[in-house]
């Protein structure tokens, strides 16, 4: 059952992200998000508050008994509009490590400790190279092929979206 806090937090991440209506449905109970798309002086948290305050009733009901999914996003054409036409030649042969779900990304476990990868470090299939962070669960990323870490493409705390490439890996 999702706890107040945890929809929340996909409240959140929902405003967070370039989508503009999400909805989950399960076993006869929905929820259903839409930002407000009008250009306004208010504020949009207001309807999302709203949101907020009828969210209680369907958990205190039970009617809302997993957690859920990552919310499929379509992939911003932001990517190949950035790099330069001769790069995207080279970027071709390389594979790309994206983001499973949506959430917040970290370049290592801790602040205090190291970035698993940077640029130059050797990978397996089996390396972690980050961790997404969505709805307070931290979940580890791999490499998901051997080879070389090309770029890192998303800076640390940087909110990520289902799809989108996190690195650039030269496949061995």
């Amino acid at each position: 059952m999702l706890k107040v806090q945890e929809i929340r937090e996909l409240i959140k991440l929902v405003d967070q992200s370039s989508i503009d209506e999400f909805v989950y449905e399960i076993d006869g109970s929905k929820i259903q998000m839409k930002k407000n798309s009008a250009p306004a002086v208010i504020s949009q948290a207001a309807p999302i508050q709203q949101a907020v305050d009828l969210i209680p009733a369907a958990v205190k009901t039970g009617s809302v008994a997993q957690p859920v999914p990552a919310v499929q996003v379509q992939e911003a054409a932001q990517e190949s509009a950035k790099a330069p036409e001769n790069n995207q030649a080279a970027q071709a042969n390389l594979h790309k490590i994206t983001s499973p779900m949506v959430g917040t990304f970290y370049a290592s476990a801790t602040p205090d400790t190291d970035v698993y990868v940077k640029p130059g470090d050797k990978v397996s299939k089996d390396s972690i190279v980050c961790i997404v962070e969505a709805m307070k669960l931290f979940n580890e990323i791999e490499a998901e092929v051997n080879g070389e870490i090309v770029e890192v493409l998303v800076k640390n705390g940087q909110l990520v979206e289902y799809g989108q490439p996190l690195f650039l890996v030269k496949p061995e």
